[in-house]
Parts: structure tokens; C-alpha cells; sequence
């Protein structure tokens, strides 16, 4: 898969395309229903496959207080998105030069001129360009005017409703990662290279691989079962805190995964951390004591999560 960082590297050999545009966020089963599809009309068509993503999100540039926690950082959503039959990703930077660009101007320069769209899916309540003038309506009379096709994305609903980032983000703040893994097709995930911390956990018995979140906020807090991907031996079942640790006076966000009966050297090691299931609130303890005795406790509770078989 190829990634195209901004208008500004899109060759003339990438004219000539079917697409679709979005945030794709968590890259959950509605999503990859439209890549699906995608991937249908591509073979049919013989042209690559892209997928035109943002970066920063629109509602995050717009925002001028807190915006709701990425399912997925930039770099995982491109791992997410090389499993999909994806050739091609083009991510804009959502600057203010893009967030004036008229809708017109935004369907020449890019949809026509820069890669030559000839299918294009998006869903009916699609808007885009300056102020958000452009809609489903004026994309398929833009369609019609310079020869391509354009189609409403396939609604994917589970349970009733339909699937989408922000559903998924609720049931991970409550803790539901059943729910969160049913809408995404696959575990919640969280990626990142283990960094070196203060060694605290080593020295009250239970060592962490400490994970930098890189994000604003995390749609997870707490304490999880976990299962780690990207070492010698996978899957490897461990419980993880993500949070700021409120006993030891911490104040950055922090992915620490304590992997049971393991002793190996891992820093610097980029890894897959999945959330299988909510083991506690993050909470604040009196004592190092008390917190070594909690962590004792989180253990043996997600050993037994493991054990049981629900994985």
C-alpha cells in the first residue's frame, strides 16, 4: 500500500482511480463494508483502490475545546488499512487552505485533476468544502459533468443500529470491550514501541513495558486483561493500566503492560496491545503497598479471565 502525504505528491501515474472519503476512524466493519466495496469496483474497473483521509480530523481542527479520543492513531489506522485491499491512501493536511477551499474547487483539484477519479463512494450525508456546501447531490452532478461515478455507501448496522466510531467509543468508555470488538470485527487495539520508564513496577514485583499513548486523550481508562502481538512469542496474555498513575503522582497518559511469567528485554520493541476485557476503574491508593496488593489482585483476576476460556 502506498501513502500519499498531500496534494502535493500526487503523480500523473496516480490518475485513474476508484475511491472513497473519510476519517476511518478504528476502521471498524462499517468500514471495512466500504472497502469492500471499493475492492469490488476496482478489480471490475482495473484501477487501484484509494481511500482520501484527513489529517487532523475536520472536527478536530474546527474544535476549540476537547474533541472526542481517537479510536486509532494515525500510523495504526494505515496498519488497519493495508489489511483491506488498499492500494493507495492520499492524506490531506486539514489546514485552513483546505478548510477554504470551496466544494467545487476541492472536486477539480483533487477528485478530478490530481487523481482522475473514476468511482467514487461516499455516504448520502457526506459534506464537504468551504462552509460545508458540498453534498451527496452536488458530488453526483460533479460526477455526471466530468465522467465518474458516484455511489452511496452500503449503511452496515448490527443489533439495529448503525455501526459507527462513535458507538464504539461509547462502549469502550463503559467498559464494554465485547460490545467496542463486536462493531470493530476484531479486538480494540493499541500500538506503540516500548519505551524505557522510572522501573517503578520492577521494584514492587511486577515490571511493565511502558507504552507513550501519543494522543490527546484515550477512549480506554483502567485496568485490562490484555494480549500482546509483535514478539517472539503471540500471543502473550498480560494486564495492562492505561492512565496517568495517581499514586505515584503521574500526569502523563500511560499503556503499561505487565506480561506474566516473562522476563525478556523489550525496549524499543514496537507492539499490538489488545483489550479483552475491563478489569477496574483506574483509582488512586493510599500506599505503594496498597497499590502492589491491588496489582496482586489484577493478576490473579485476569489469569482467571485467561483461564476460563472467554478470550
Amino acid at each position: 500500500m502506498e501513502l500519499i502525504r498531500g496534494l502535493c505528491n500526487v503523480r500523473p501515474r496516480h490518475r485513474g482511480c476508484v475511491a472513497t472519503i473519510g476519517n476511518f476512524d478504528g476502521v471498524h466493519l462499517g468500514h471495512q463494508a466500504v472497502l469492500g466495496q471499493l475492492a469490488e469496483k476496482a478489480a471490475e474497473l482495473n484501477l487501484p483502490s484509494v481511500v482520501i483521509t484527513f489529517e487532523p480530523y475536520p472536527q478536530e481542527f474546527f474544535a476549540h475545546g476537547a474533541v472526542p479520543p481517537r479510536l486509532t492513531r494515525f500510523r495504526e489506522k494505515i496498519q488497519a488499512l493495508r489489511r483491506y485491499s488498499v492500494d493507495r491512501v492520499l492524506c490531506l493536511p486539514f489546514n485552513r487552505a483546505l478548510s477554504e477551499t470551496s466544494a467545487q474547487d476541492f472536486v477539480r483539484r483533487i477528485l478530478v485533476e490530481g487523481l482522475g477519479v473514476r468511482y467514487l463512494v461516499v455516504g448520502d450525508d457526506f459534506r464537504f468544502g468551504h462552509l460545508r456546501q458540498g453534498d451527496f447531490a452536488m458530488l453526483k452532478a460533479a460526477g455526471a459533468q466530468h465522467g465518474f461515478q458516484v455511489v452511496n455507501r452500503h449503511t452496515f448496522s448490527i443489533d439495529g443500529a448503525r455501526v459507527s466510531s462513535t458507538r464504539i467509543r461509547e462502549a469502550l468508555t463503559r467498559g464494554d470491550l465485547n460490545a467496542a470488538g463486536k462493531l470493530l470485527g476484531r479486538p480494540y487495539r493499541m500500538c506503540g514501541r516500548v519505551a524505557r520508564g522510572d522501573q517503578r513496577g520492577r521494584t514492587i514485583g511486577f515490571p511493565t513495558a511502558n507504552i507513550y499513548l501519543h494522543r490527546k486523550a484515550s477512549p480506554v481508562q483502567g485496568v485490562f486483561a490484555v494480549e500482546v502481538f509483535g514478539l517472539d512469542a503471540e500471543p502473550l496474555p498480560g494486564a495492562a493500566n492505561v492512565g496517568t498513575r495517581p499514586t505515584v503522582d503521574g500526569t502523563r497518559a500511560l499503556l503499561e503492560v505487565h506480561l506474566f511469567d516473562f522476563a525478556q528485554d523489550i525496549y524499543g520493541r514496537y507492539v499490538q496491545v489488545d483489550f479483552l476485557h475491563k478489569l477496574r476503574d483506574e483509582q488512586k491508593f493510599a500506599s505503594l503497598d496498597d497499590l502492589k496488593r491491588q496489582i496482586a489482585m489484577d493478576e490473579r483476576q485476569a489469569r482467571e479471565f485467561f483461564d476460563s476460556g472467554l478470550t
